[in-house]
């Protein structure tokens, strides 16, 4: 039986409502569009720091493009705690690396989940040098990813570095649809791919 993540993510919620606490959280991101949805829903809630790793995004004039409408974004989102960015290096080889052997998989399939476990992997161990409470991902807010996969991912990093997961299913509620219209709203350059090579053959 699947848990409903999304569910799961509301009791978090209403518990850090009952403490009276901002925690921090060290959120990946994946693209400007995704975590349009993701960051103002979580913004009420926490001191939000936007975490920009994908090094699956080829070429790299698109991870480049992709990071702009990042930042374009953040200036423009209004949030009552504070809201950052903390860039990372461009690490296509890594990405090669990880998924190798894995190229000719069907697109949602092995090859992603390594590249979930990949960028989750990047975030919780930041979190942790940087004395976060909670780690994410935007990623569960796409149809196209398996976001019970991500949450499992999430939730065995956190039992291995121990650092809070912060499980979701952004997807839930109409997010996706959601994301799109704030996309519109705020101008954002939505991309017809995931941001692998591979994905450009999958995912249109």
């Amino acid at each position: 039986m699947k848990t409903n993540y999304s569910l799961e993510m509301e009791k978090i919620i209403e518990n850090i409502k009952k403490q009276n606490v901002v925690p921090k959280l060290l959120l990946h991101s994946c693209c400007a569009p995704c975590s349009s949805y993701v960051i103002s829903t979580l913004m009420p809630y926490f001191d939000i720091t936007i975490l920009y790793y994908n090094p699956n995004i080829e070429p790299y004039e698109e991870y480049e493009k992709r990071k702009e409408e990042q930042k374009k974004l953040l200036k423009q989102l209004n949030s009552p705690h504070q809201l950052n960015m903390l860039d990372c290096d461009y690490d296509n080889a890594k990405f090669h690396e990880t998924v190798a052997n894995l190229e000719n998989e069907e697109e949602g399939g092995k090859r992603c989940f390594k590249c979930y476990e990949l960028r989750l992997l990047y975030t919780v161990l930041k979190a942790q040098k940087n004395n976060f409470d909670y780690f994410g991902t935007t990623l569960t807010v796409s149809p196209y990813k398996n976001s019970q996969k991500l949450n499992e991912i999430g939730l065995e990093l956190e039992k291995k570095y121990h650092l809070k997961f912060l499980v979701a299913d952004f997807k839930k509620k109409d997010g996706y649809k959601k994301s799109i219209e704030l996309s519109a709203k705020y101008n954002l350059y939505r991309q017809n791919y995931c941001g692998c090579i591979y994905s450009q053959r999958g995912e249109k």
